[in-house]
């Protein structure tokens, strides 16, 4: 597979500084609550411009009764975004949920994929957002270079 990335060098410090940090909190891990990949990228999605405190308050109550991509789709745009409410941009966030969850069904048979390029085609899953998903769902780091 061809490297991308402009330097080895910097990839490399980057690498040993990935290392260094697993070394010294091992038992770090994601402060967002959830236990499926679909359930992690509608969290992470509810993350921006808020505290991951704030979501883990809100989708308890939404998870326990929407769990997979159909239910997401089904449920009336106003009720998604009064239960999502709390997590602030919820006219937004709400439509984007909508089109992942309908994305991950039609397109991908209603799993995430476990592919970078592919999360990012999602509705309101950028790159940031993927690299999550691909570290704390699939425990898969993606190495970026820029």
């Amino acid at each position: 597979m061809k490297n991308n990335c402009k330097s080895n060098k910097i990839s490399e410090n980057i690498i040993n500084i990935i290392e260094l940090l697993k070394n010294t909190y091992p038992d770090a891990k994601c402060s967002l609550d959830f236990t499926t990949p679909f359930e992690l990228g509608i969290a992470v999605m509810l993350s921006a411009q808020c505290t991951d405190e704030r979501v883990n308050k809100t989708t308890p109550s939404i998870f326990a009764k929407y769990k997979t991509p159909q239910d997401f789709i089904d449920i009336d745009i106003n009720t998604l975004e009064e239960l999502i409410h709390p997590c602030g941009f919820y006219k937004t966030k709400a439509k984007n949920i909508k089109g992942y969850a309908k994305k991950v069904l039609e397109d991908f048979n209603g799993s995430l994929p476990e592919d970078i390029n592919k999360l990012i085609t999602l509705p309101g899953i950028g790159r940031k957002s993927a690299n999550v998903i691909m570290l704390e769902a699939f425990n898969n780091p993606v190495r970026n270079c820029y």
